[in-house]
């Protein structure tokens, strides 16, 4: 039997750890073929996710997909990670936290996502390489720069 990986557990904790002081959890996604998020705020291939309990809907941190509702621009978006994309989480406010390995991801096990605001499927991005511009995060002022750890 093939042990199992940390990250997700890892990234569980931190999350609790984040909202048991008062933090603001984000996320760094490494943006791939099985990544669903919105394009506009993707840059040099990642977004920055905040998964704090006041910014998400429906939070599932799995050992393989972390789902969730979230607004961007007052427009409810449905947001699909897989764990193997993620490549750090820290705590916005003092950049406390733990960076990751990125791992080749495995698409949604139930297809496509549908859009909650009934558009149809969201869009996969396609390429990792997107550079479009905009803010990875509603909440406001500078997040600061996280201090990360390596786990392998």
């Amino acid at each position: 039997m093939q042990e199992s990986s940390t990250k997700p557990y890892l990234i569980r904790a931190l999350h609790e750890w984040c909202t048991d002081n008062g933090y603001t959890p984000h996320i760094v996604v490494t943006v791939d073929a099985n990544t669903i998020v919105p394009l506009a705020h993707i840059h040099d291939g990642q977004i920055t996710l905040n998964i704090g309990t006041l910014a998400t809907n429906r939070l599932t941190l799995g050992n393989d997909y972390i789902e969730f509702q979230t607004r961007f621009g007052g427009v409810t978006e449905q947001i699909f990670v897989p764990v193997a994309a993620v490549s750090a989480i820290y705590a916005r406010e003092t950049g406390a936290g733990m960076g990751f390995d990125v791992a080749e991801s495995q698409p949604y096990p139930g297809g496509e996502l549908a859009d909650p605001a009934g558009g149809g499927p969201k869009a996969v991005v396609e390429h990792a390489d997107t550079t479009s511009k905009g803010n990875p995060d509603s909440s406001s002022g500078d997040p600061k720069p996280p201090r990360l750890t390596i786990v392998k």
